[in-house]
């Protein structure tokens, strides 16, 4: 404030540098109090008081600066010598008359002897509520008993989402096998009745990397109208005994309470690694605890209206038992983009950039085995070229279909290396036809 005393300002500079000092701040209420101004020394007092609900100087303040009367102990009465006479009564000094008139300054009467009232201090509260606030803030979630570490409540749930099957593009033997061995069932529940399907089911993915396999997995989550859970080995995995099942039991009874839901298991293959492999007795119990949940066992009421997917670039490294019957029984194999995705994801990544008369044709027949990340690198790549000759000639130059063909001359498919350990699987260890359509692809793309 202008008006204020040097002193009194850098007593406030004081207190707000040290806000626990309590005898500053008593000392700084006491001059507020000294010069008249009440409010402010009683809310210094109840700030005072909050730091230290038991000072006994604090308390005392706030009476003198509220104004109530201080309280005193009850008078006690000398004790009388034992031995010694009672002294003569001495008479008391007659009082001045009226008229009399007094020659020193009057002494104020004696304060009434007896029991004092009580302070107030719910009064007192109340008259400073909306100057101090509270010392500590509550946690809302913790009040309602939610939020709390280790809640199943914990795990980020998808709203159902809006992209559907319709939004991949091309992949059409992809849909059909989706349509024929996962969806139709769902969407038809009196057939479903009819012919005793449960609504549950599981689904696992594979293919070479950067095909879209998350992708497929959400719009199979937008088909069923289903929310959305994903799972990775990050999500699961914990350094102390115990922890890492009990994350996977948590997830499971998280998508029960949200049902219908669809549990996206990523990476499969650090899930559900063989048991047999792994020397590892904590990542064998996580393998036990998801074998569990994914029979619904543990949860009593089975896993109605949970939709399991899984995807995984290597599913020869899956424990069998994850792909036996009732779990993760039904596969699809989720190859590169044929022509007409591989058009859609070059759109896809073009819209937005500066582009000049591109022949998507040509690029599409020269992007053949391409993964959808590979057609992202490649507009990345052309883009990085003409924007190198923009900065160069000091002028903007848009991305021509000869900057594309020749970044995709650049770039090799990275699916190749996964063919060439996906052979040798399909041609070998084929147990059971598991890997037949991986077997019928290579033999139509003459790579046996």
């Amino acid at each position: 404030m202008a008006d204020e005393s040097p002193l009194i300002r850098s007593l406030r500079a004081a207190v707000t540098a040290a806000p626990g000092d309590v005898p500053l701040r008593l000392h700084f209420a006491e001059l507020l109090l000294a010069e008249g101004r009440n409010d402010e020394a009683v809310a210094e007092a109840a700030v005072a008081l909050q730091h230290a609900p038991g000072d006994t100087d604090a308390r005392a303040l706030m009476v003198r600066a509220m104004g109530m009367p201080p309280a005193t102990p009850p008078a006690q009465a000398p004790a009388t010598p034992p031995a010694q006479a009672p002294a003569p009564a001495t008479p008391p000094a007659p009082a001045p008359a009226p008229t009399e008139r007094a020659t020193g300054p009057v002494e104020p009467p004696p304060p009434p002897v007896g029991p004092v009232p009580a302070f107030d201090w719910d009064a007192a509260e109340q008259q400073v509520r909306d100057v101090v606030g509270p010392r500590f803030l509550d946690d809302p979630q913790a009040a309602e008993g939610e939020g709390t570490a280790g809640d199943a409540d914990a795990w980020d749930v998808d709203a159902p989402g809006s992209v559907r099957l319709a939004d991949v593009g091309g992949m059409d033997e992809v849909k059909e096998r989706l349509e024929a061995a996962f969806l139709a069932p769902m969407r038809n529940p009196e057939l479903r009745k009819l012919y005793g399907k449960s609504l549950r089911g599981g689904l696992l993915l594979y293919g070479p990397p950067g095909c879209g396999k998350t992708f497929i997995a959400r719009a199979v989550a937008g088909e069923l109208g289903a929310n959305f859970l994903t799972v990775s080995l990050s999500d699961v995995l914990d350094m102390w005994i115990g922890a890492s099942e009990k994350n996977i039991h948590d997830i499971f009874e998280t998508a029960r309470r949200q049902a219908p839901c669809v549990v996206f298991l990523d990476e499969l293959d650090a899930l559900g690694a063989k048991r047999s492999r792994t020397h590892h007795s904590g990542l064998r119990n996580v393998v036990n605890q998801l074998l569990t949940e994914l029979d619904g066992i543990a949860s009593g009421a089975g896993n109605e209206g949970v939709f399991v997917l899984a995807a995984t670039n290597v599913p020869w490294d899956v424990d069998i038992a994850l792909r036996r019957p009732g779990r993760l029984d039904r596969t699809l194999l989720v190859l590169p983009p044929d022509a007409t995705a591989r058009e859609a994801i070059l759109r896809y990544h073009l819209r937005e950039r500066p582009i000049e008369a591109v022949d998507l044709g040509k690029l599409v027949k020269a992007t053949e085995d391409f993964s959808g990340a590979d057609l992202a690198h490649v507009c990345e790549t052309a883009a990085e070229a003409a924007l190198l000759d923009s900065a160069r000639s000091g002028s903007v130059r848009l991305i021509s279909t000869k900057d594309l063909l020749t970044a995709a001359k650049q770039i090799k498919p990275s699916t190749e290396p996964w063919f060439a350990a996906a052979r040798n699987v399909a041609m070998f260890a084929n147990e059971g036809g598991l890997y037949d359509d991986l077997l019928a692809h290579l033999k139509r793309k003459r790579k046996l």
